[in-house]
């Protein structure tokens, strides 16, 4: 049925909380309150993380034991990627970011209880709620692509994404006021930035609440109704979105590219501290190469989205094969060169940021509205998860092999989604 654009019949505007017209203004407006909330989310997490590891250790007096503050935070996403799919699916997105942030917030709380009580196993049960508080911010760029026009849908992405950009870099530099600002309470400095995170999350989930109206995904689901004459409730189940996936080649090849992207990284990064100290290298120049890797990942993610728009998808999941690829090259064979680490990890950064924001853009493009949802949830499922085993395995690499087979193995890993991408590409030709 063909519709003049700011009218709609009786029916229709019951059910349908804007007109034609009024899209722009909506768009920006939901796009604006991402923004807030990714740039909070984003502070809340890299707040705790900065300092995850050092209280792990206080709390459980070793060392070893430390490494395992990293895995829980990767684990809270992983757990929660499903579930929150499901609540998105039936309630929309304000309910499943109100409800990611809260369970960060009373994680963060968790692991400041365990903290003061010296209760290891309570602060990794806190942590790994704690990092449930960043699926909110995975989730948020999905809905950002709710609205989004299909020529713009990669830019819409990449523009949420580049906010957290601004948590991720304040986050670590006000951990340490964080430690300070709980000295009279009773409570460790180190864990004086989970106190913080806790406030910032709750702070994300009222603005959420609040301004996140209408809810984005259920007014993209309405007009979708509108011109295709309404859909079943079982397809937006997490079973039909498993199924919309398995009957598109390109949201296969967005899946992997997602997952493939997240897990090269995550190998990669979480052992390049290692690798650097053992060349020498202290704290202050470690956080260095660190922050030049973040600046790679959101930074640049407008560039990456602006590209996937013009250029095609396809193209930029080839330019994040070939980034992760030349990143691992330069890293794995860095050596003793600080220098030559930092440049690998920067351009690391940069192919994660073309793999992400385009294979979201993909996986977006290649589902019926009513799955897209559940197959989004199901893609974060499999990033978190591949990512939480790569931290794990990469240590137990390098510690048997060494840092530059490390990441010759990461390299390997793109072979599946480079021969998927080709495989699109001549498809499509």
């Amino acid at each position: 049925m063909t519709q003049t654009p700011g009218a709609r019949d009786a029916t229709l505007t019951e059910r349908i909380p804007v007109t034609d017209a009024e899209l722009p203004a909506l768009r920006r407006r939901v796009q604006g309150v991402l923004i807030a909330t990714q740039i909070l989310g984003g502070l809340g997490i890299a707040t705790g993380v900065a300092l995850s590891a050092v209280l792990a250790k206080d709390v459980s007096g070793s060392e070893a034991l430390s490494g395992l503050a990293s895995t829980a935070t990767v684990a809270g996403p992983a757990l929660l990627a499903m579930p929150l799919a499901a609540l998105m699916a039936s309630r929309g997105r304000r309910a499943g970011l109100v409800l990611a942030y809260l369970i960060g917030a009373v994680g963060a709380g968790v692991a400041v209880l365990g903290a003061v009580v010296g209760s290891f196993v309570l602060l990794l049960a806190g942590l790994v709620g704690f990092g449930a508080g960043s699926s909110a911010n995975l989730a948020a760029r999905f809905a950002a692509a709710d609205l989004a026009e299909p020529d713009r849908r990669a830019r819409a992405i990449s523009t949420v994404v580049w906010a957290t950009t601004i948590g991720a870099v304040l986050g670590p530099n006000i951990a340490a006021p964080a430690g300070k600002s709980v000295s009279g309470w009773g409570i460790p400095a180190t864990a004086g930035p989970f106190v913080w995170a806790a406030g910032v999350f709750v702070v994300a989930a009222a603005v959420v609440a609040l301004l996140l109206r209408p809810d984005p995904l259920l007014t993209a689901r309405a007009l979708t109704d509108a011109e295709a004459g309404g859909e079943a409730a079982e397809s937006r189940s997490l079973r039909a979105g498993m199924r919309a996936v398995r009957e598109s080649p390109r949201a296969r090849l967005a899946l992997v590219t997602v997952a493939v992207s997240h897990t090269a990284m995550v190998s990669i990064m979480s052992m390049t501290p290692v690798a650097l100290t053992h060349h020498g290298a202290d704290i202050q120049l470690i956080g260095l190469v660190i922050s030049g890797h973040i600046a790679g990942m959101y930074a640049f993610s407008p560039l990456m989205g602006w590209l996937s728009d013009r250029l095609g998808r396809l193209s930029v999941i080839g330019l994040a094969v070939g980034l992760i690829g030349l990143a691992a090259l330069i890293a794995g064979t860095a050596g003793p060169s600080h220098g030559r680490t930092a440049l690998g990890l920067f351009v690391l950064g940069l192919g994660w940021s073309a793999g992400l924001v385009s294979g979201s853009a993909l996986l977006t493009d290649s589902v019926p509205q009513a799955a897209r949802a559940a197959a989004q949830g199901l893609s974060d499922f499999i990033m978190n998860t591949s990512a939480g085993l790569a931290a794990l395995l990469a240590g137990l690499i390098v510690a048997q092999a060494g840092y530059g087979p490390l990441n010759a193995i990461a390299a390997c890993l793109l072979l599946p989604m480079a021969a998927l991408a080709l495989r699109g590409s001549l498809r499509k030709a």
